[in-house]
């Protein structure tokens, strides 16, 4: 046990105190002290809670994010020393392999966020970390394309609940406009896996061989059982909710749950949620929603994009030839990745900031495209790796946006966790799309993926537009008097309920 900081301590509650009391004595002295006193102490609380719950809770779902990527994508980096020659499979063999892991990650995803408020995120979360820990450990010791195939396949089910449930878990604990960035936080762990993968890959790779196993082996077999004990901390360190975090006071408790409970125009009643009932009607309400098609199919172009940036990227800078060795390859693909990283927390803040998410993306969205529209046309390959840089950049810094924005426009547990997993659901059939569209006879120039990309993206971008409009014209409805009929109805549709853009 550590500590308790001093924020959890008795002398720092009493000197917390004294310092409010001063403060609100200085206030009553000007008028209407009692008032700004509460205003202050409210800001004071809050600012107290986020910083609990931002350092407990986000580096451990980072952890798990960060895990997920390196294990789904390390397949890439085992690819280019010898993964193919070794399993005697084909090019057109890899792929399905990738794609099997995409089918079976999509219909996991539902299902998943509907039980997890069963079994709780506490568990749920970390239950599915460690079981697909154990099964990336298992692909370092298949032998041929069926035992690949399989495993993969395995893999899918067990990761196709995380992301989904993390969104779904989140948006219990933090407001409407604290979303973004919170996401922007974890989801960087989606970019520091690339770099972190490459560098790993690079040290695991010069294992080899030992113990009668080849180097791209101990790459999924160390990263599998790193994975399994991130999940057994998770299960240690993440709260069910605010209702049972330790780490928060009983007053610092109860001040959480009026906070989102009081902030009507933000969101609703996080208590009913809790109590509401599973009703196929909710379900029905997230599937027949037009928000929820227009950001999933905006999601899915991103997505071939960032996947097969991902599974692919390693075999490109090979493909450039910027270096003779496929294992300093590796580092050249840290690069790109650590470039988003900072880019993309910065875009979630000033998202938060602004309460803004399609809005924000119609000028992200424009730097991965310029990317993919250079390096699909021009040879030289210093110009093609710099656009590695904004290929990342652009499409990294867009997904906190497009993620969180379907849960903010989502009231009612079982129509958000319905939309949240619809959303990603559709979304990763990317993932078919990023298997497919690299093939190694298109190599070095890549010109027929990058094209295919680049139109993706594109489409993206007006798929975000539309649904700007759509919510602009959502609010516009609700001040007109549209939905006086859901007034009080505690879900989206009341008219207090504002769309964010």
């Amino acid at each position: 046990m550590t500590a308790p900081s001093r924020q959890d301590s008795p002398r720092a509650e009493k000197e917390d105190g004294d310092a409010m009391a001063g403060a609100a004595d200085k206030v009553e002295a000007v008028g209407d002290g009692g008032v700004a006193a509460s205003t202050l102490r409210e800001a004071h609380m809050t600012r107290r809670v986020l910083l609990k719950m931002d350092t407990r809770i986000l580096p451990v779902l980072a952890l798990l994010f960060l895990c997920s990527f390196l294990d789904r994508t390390n397949v890439g980096n085992a690819r280019i020393i010898g993964l193919e020659k070794d399993l005697g499979i084909t090019n057109l063999q890899y792929t399905q392999g990738l794609a099997v892991f995409y089918a079976t990650y999509i219909a996991s995803e539902l299902p998943s966020n509907l039980v997890l408020k069963k079994i709780t995120p506490r568990v749920w979360l970390p239950l599915l970390t460690v079981t697909w820990g154990i099964i990336t450990t298992c692909l370092g010791f298949v032998r041929n394309f069926g035992s690949f195939f399989a495993v993969r396949a395995l893999l899918g089910i067990a990761e196709g609940g995380l992301l989904p449930g993390m969104v779904l878990y989140l948006s219990g604990l933090y407001t409407r406009q604290e979303m973004a960035l919170r996401i922007g936080i974890f989801y960087t762990a989606a970019s520091l896996s690339g770099a972190f993968g490459g560098l790993l890959a690079r040290g695991l790779s010069a294992i080899a061989p030992r113990g009668g196993l080849e180097g791209w082996r101990w790459i999924f077999i160390i990263e599998g059982l790193l994975t399994v004990v991130a999940g057994l901390v998770a299960y240690f360190l993440l709260p069910t909710g605010i209702a049972t975090a330790s780490y928060l006071t009983p007053e610092e408790r109860e001040f959480a749950k009026l906070r989102l409970q009081n902030s009507v125009s933000d969101r609703f009643n996080p208590v009913h949620e809790r109590e509401e009932k599973f009703r196929w009607s909710e379900v029905y309400r997230g599937i027949f929603n037009l928000q929820v098609w227009l950001t999933a199919t905006a999601y899915f172009a991103i997505l071939s994009g960032l996947y097969s940036f991902g599974l692919f990227l390693p075999t490109i800078v090979n493909d450039l030839h910027i270096t003779s060795n496929a294992n300093e390859a590796q580092l050249w693909s840290v690069i790109p990745y650590a470039v988003a990283t900072p880019v993309t927390v910065f875009i979630a803040f000033v998202s938060d900031r602004l309460k803004l998410r399609g809005v924000i993306m119609l000028f992200t969205l424009p730097v991965a495209i310029v990317g993919y529209a250079v390096i699909a046309n021009v040879a030289s390959a210093q110009v093609r790796f710099a656009m590695t840089c904004l290929m990342a950049i652009g499409m990294y810094s867009s997904v906190p946006c497009v993620l969180v924005w379907n849960s903010n426009n989502s009231a009612g547990h079982y129509k958000r966790a319905t939309t949240s997993a619809l959303q990603l659901a559709v979304a990763n059939c990317g993932g078919f799309v990023a298997t497919f569209v690299y093939p190694s006879s298109d190599s070095p120039l890549y010109h027929r993926g990058h094209t295919i990309i680049l139109g993706l993206l594109v489409f993206s971008w007006f798929s975000i537009l539309a649904n700007v409009l759509w919510c602009a014209r959502i609010n516009k409805d609700k001040k007109s008097g549209k939905y006086a009929e859901f007034e009080g109805s505690g879900d989206d549709r009341d008219p207090s309920f504002v769309m964010i853009l």
